[in-house]
């Protein structure tokens, strides 16, 4: 969500600090001091920021009245395609149960399906966005992880592991952690960096076992419960970068609400086939030609543009 970097910071009590003054050690990957901008935040289920982030939100991007809830485009790029690759951080990974076999066949899955292809409609200053996408697989570091609400420090786990990134800015690396939620109020963000001069667009994401704030409630039987909770907000994150990566931002509606948030924890059937024929339980993706037409399904506001590609 554009405008919840503040929110964030206050709710949950994070200081958006560099990695240069937390002592970091990869500092050396990063082309600047300055931290990322959480650029979209999947709060987990029933959250609402408190009265004092509701106010930070406000000053930052005013509420206008909302006669029609789709997005608009303001300015940005998108993501033609995405070169995806995971990173399992954490001293817990050399025992991983099914997240990272899961998670390979999530990325590999996502390519081509008709979930990707929920995204295709919004187009950017560098053309549109498509659904082919490359997954690299993916890197695991057993160092111990930090949490997220330090981006400085998610770009330099980042860097460190996939060094300069993909070379045409379309790089997107999902990093997750062996780090419960505890009483953070959200379950993954995305955000946008450099590594070495190359854009990366990279997201957060904390372990979600037994976390029923960010649990879909898949009843399959396919996935455990952990891979079930990441897959679903893997879509979320994944889906907004590709339609919102970078400042100043390409398409999000009057309220900072990308097509992630706008469609956050509805499910329109108990599973959606990807093009591997892995299939997920997972939350559908804004639509403004969906809603345009009453072709979509509601969000938890009743508005009818949600897609999943079922």
């Amino acid at each position: 969500m554009k405008t919840r970097l503040l929110p964030l910071l206050v709710c949950c009590g994070a200081l958006a600090i560099t990695a240069a003054a937390q002592g970091n050690s990869n500092t050396e990957y990063l082309d600047a001091q300055k931290a990322p901008p959480m650029l979209g935040i999947h709060w987990a289920r029933d959250f609402q920021p408190n009265a004092r982030a509701n106010e930070a939100a406000k000053q930052l991007k005013p509420a206008r009245p909302q006669s029609n809830p789709n997005m608009t485009y303001h300015g940005g790029v998108i993501m033609q395609t995405a070169v995806t690759e995971a990173i399992f951080w954490g001293t817990s990974w050399g025992s991983p149960g099914d997240k990272i076999s899961g998670m390979d066949s999530w990325y590999s899955g996502f390519s081509g399906s008709n979930y990707a292809k929920t995204s295709d409609e919004y187009t950017g200053s560098n053309g549109q966005v498509g659904a082919s996408t490359s997954y690299l697989g993916h890197a695991v570091d057993t160092t111990p992880a930090a949490g997220g609400g330090n981006t400085s420090t998610i770009l330099a786990e980042v860097c460190k592991m996939v060094g300069t990134g993909e070379s045409h800015g379309n790089g997107y690396y999902a990093v997750y952690t062996d780090i419960p939620r505890g009483h953070a109020g959200y379950c993954a963000w995305h955000s946008v960096g450099t590594c070495n001069g190359n854009r990366v667009q990279f997201a957060y994401f904390f372990k979600l076992d037994g976390d029923a704030g960010c649990d879909p409630g898949d009843t399959s039987g396919l996935h455990s419960q952990g891979l079930a909770a990441i897959a679903n907000v893997s879509g979320h994150e994944l889906s907004e970068a590709r339609t919102d990566p970078a400042s100043p931002g390409a398409w999000y509606d009057s309220s900072g609400a990308e097509n992630g948030d706008k469609c956050a924890w509805t499910f329109n059937v108990n599973l959606v086939p990807f093009s591997n024929g892995s299939q997920w339980k997972i939350q559908g993706e804004w639509s403004n030609a969906a809603y345009s037409s009453g072709n979509g399904y509601p969000n938890r506001s009743g508005q009818k543009g949600c897609l999943d590609g079922h």
